[in-house]
C-alpha cells in the first residue's frame, strides 16, 4: 500500500511530466516547490523550507543530477535543466551508483540499539540484568539502566523481559541493505558507499522518510519522443502484477506515448532459459558442482564485490532485458531502446550493457497521467508472438527454475535438477551463499532473487 512518500514521488513525477509536456518545465521547475509548500500550507517535516528543500533535490533526481553533485546551493532547476537538455546521453552510472542520499529529507536515525522503556517495573526477578552477558544493565531507583560503554546490543535482554519493556531499535535503511552500504559519515550525515551497493534498492524501498533517490533517465526519455526518435519500449514481465487492465491494453498505451515499438522482455527470457538450461546442461556434464541464475543485476553485482571466488558458479547468460534489446534492434534497426520495469539495479546493469534508458513503472505511469491516457480505455494491442507463460512467469520467485526446468524436461544426461531458490537478498541469504559455495547446502541449480517474491516486489513496483 502507498504512503505519503510514495504520494509525493508520483506527484512530483507526473507534475514534471505535464510541465514538459506543455513546454513549460524550464520556467515550472523552481516554482514547483513553492507551490507544493506554500507559505499558508502545512508541513511533512519540521518546516515548509525543509519540504521545498527536498522536493527541490527529487526534481534534480529526476534531471538526472544527483544531490551530492550540487555544488552551489544558489543554482536553480531551470539551470540544471538548461544542462541536461545539452547532455547527448544520460549520466553514465555504470561504475557509480543510480542512488543517493538526501541530505534535507534524511532524519539522521540515532544508531540501532537496545533501549529500556518506560514500562520497566524494575521487576524482582531482574532477568534483564542476570541474562546480559557484560553487566551492562543495572537496576536504579527501580528502574533498568543501561551502561552503553558496555552494551553490545545481542538483545539477550530483550528477550527475556517479561514486561516487553526492552526494545532494539533500528536504523530502517541500515537494517535493510544486506551489504552494510549505508553508513554514517564522520559529521553523522547518512552515506552509500560505492564500493559496498548492490543496487538492490532496498533502502530506496524502506527509508520512511523517502530520503533516498534514484537519478532518473525520464527527462531524456521525453526528449527522445519528443524529437520522434526510433525508441523501443520493453516491458519487463512484472508489468503484469502491477496493472488493472491487460498486457495487450499496457502495449497499446505505451505505444501512444510515441514509442516505435513495444516489446515484451518475456520474448527475451525465453533465450534466458533456452540458452542457461544448455549452459546447466554443459556444465553438469563436465563435473560442475552448482549453477546460478544471473537474471538479477543485484546479486551479480553482490558476487562480484563480496563473493568473487562464487562467480564461478554464476551463469554468463545474458539476462532477459540484454536478449529483448538484440531482438530490438533487430527488428528495428538504429533504434534506442527502454528497459521499463520495477527494479533500481536495471539501471546499472543497463549502463553497462549498451541500453539506452531505463524507466521506472512509476515513471512509465506519469507519462501516461502527464498525456491523459488511460489504460482501462485502450483497446488490446495486437502482440504478434506473445511469450510463452514459463517465460512471463520470470518476474515471480521460482520462476526462472520452473522455465529451465520445462526446457531441460525433466531428468536427463544422469544427472537430476537439484533447485532450490533464495528469494530475497539479506544478511542471512548472504551467509547462506558462502555455504552453497562450500558445498554445505545441496543444490545444483540456485536460483537468486534480490527482493522477496521476485522482480514483482521490486523497489519501484506500483504495488508498493
Amino acid at each position: 500500500m502507498a504512503d505519503g512518500s510514495v504520494f509525493l514521488r508520483r506527484e512530483l513525477m507526473i507534475r514534471f511530466v505535464r510541465a514538459f509536456y506543455r513546454n513549460t518545465l524550464e520556467t515550472e521547475l523552481d516554482r514547483i516547490p513553492i507551490e507544493m509548500r506554500p507559505r499558508q500550507g502545512g508541513s511533512s517535516r519540521c518546516c515548509i523550507y525543509r519540504d521545498r528543500a527536498v522536493i527541490k533535490y527529487r526534481l534534480m533526481s529526476l534531471l538526472g543530477f544527483s544531490c551530492e553533485e550540487e555544488r552551489d546551493e544558489a543554482r536553480t532547476l531551470a539551470d540544471y535543466y538548461r544542462e541536461a537538455v545539452t547532455r547527448e546521453k544520460p549520466v553514465n552510472i555504470a561504475e557509480g551508483l543510480p542512488l543517493s542520499v538526501c541530505e534535507a529529507g534524511c532524519s539522521e536515525c540515532p544508531s540501532a540499539k537496545v533501549v529500556i522503556t518506560g514500562n520497566c517495573r524494575g521487576c524482582f526477578s531482574r532477568p534483564c540484568m542476570y541474562n546480559c552477558p557484560r553487566g551492562a544493565i543495572s537496576v536504579v531507583n527501580q528502574v533498568s539502566v543501561i551502561d552503553y560503554s558496555k552494551c553490545i546490543n545481542c538483545g539477550k535482554c530483550v528477550a527475556v523481559c517479561p514486561f516487553r519493556a526492552i526494545v532494539k531499535t533500528t536504523v530502517p535503511c541500515e537494517e535493510a541493505c544486506p551489504t552494510g552500504a549505508i553508513h554514517k559519515d564522520s559529521d553523522g550525515h547518512t552515506r552509500i558507499c560505492v564500493e559496498k551497493c548492490i543496487s538492490c534498492g532496498n533502502c530506496f524501498a524502506k527509508c520512511p522518510f523517502s530520503a533516498i533517490l534514484e537519478r532518473s533517465q525520464l527527462l531524456d526519455v521525453l526528449r527522445s519522443l519528443q524529437r520522434k526518435e526510433k525508441v523501443v519500449a520493453l516491458i519487463a514481465p512484472a508489468a503484469a502484477s502491477q496493472i488493472h487492465g491487460s498486457l495487450e491494453q499496457l502495449f497499446t498505451a505505451v505505444s501512444r506515448l510515441g514509442f516505435a515499438d513495444v516489446l515484451e522482455v518475456a520474448l527475451g527470457a525465453e533465450e534466458t532459459t533456452a540458452h542457461e538450461a544448455e549452459e546447466f546442461r554443459e556444465k553438469m556434464n563436465n563435473g560442475a558442482k552448482l549453477m546460478t541464475t544471473s537474471c538479477c543485476p543485484a546479486y551479480v553485482e553482490l558476487v562480484r564485490k563480496f563473493l568473487p571466488d562464487f562467480m564461478q558458479f554464476v551463469s554468463t547468460t545474458p539476462s532477459p532485458m540484454i536478449f529483448a534489446s538484440e531482438l530490438a534492434r533487430k527488428s528495428l534497426p538504429g533504434c534506442k531502446v527502454v528497459f521499463i520495469g520495477p527494479c533500481v539495479a536495471k539501471r546499472m546493469e543497463a549502463a553497462r550493457k549498451n541500453i539506452d534508458f531505463v524507466l521506472s513503472f512509476e515513471e512509465l505511469f506519469a507519462m501516461f497521467a502527464g498525456q491523459g491516457i488511460d489504460l482501462m480505455d485502450c483497446e488490446p494491442w495486437p502482440i504478434a508472438r506473445p511469450a510463452g507463460l514459463a517465460a512471463r512467469n520470470f518476474a515471480r520467485s521460482c520462476g526462472v527454475t520452473e522455465a529451465v526446468l520445462q526446457e531441460l524436461g525433466g531428468f536427463k544426461d544422469g544427472f537430476k535438477l537439484d533447485a532450490k531458490a533464495i528469494n530475497g537478498i539479506d544478511k542471512k541469504t548472504v551467509a547462506m551463499l558462502k555455504l552453497y559455495a562450500a558445498g554445505k547446502l545441496p543444490a545444483n541449480f540456485l536460483e537468486v532473487m534480490s527482493c522477496p517474491g521476485g522482480c514483482v516486489n521490486g523497489p519501484c513496483s506500483l504495488k508498493k
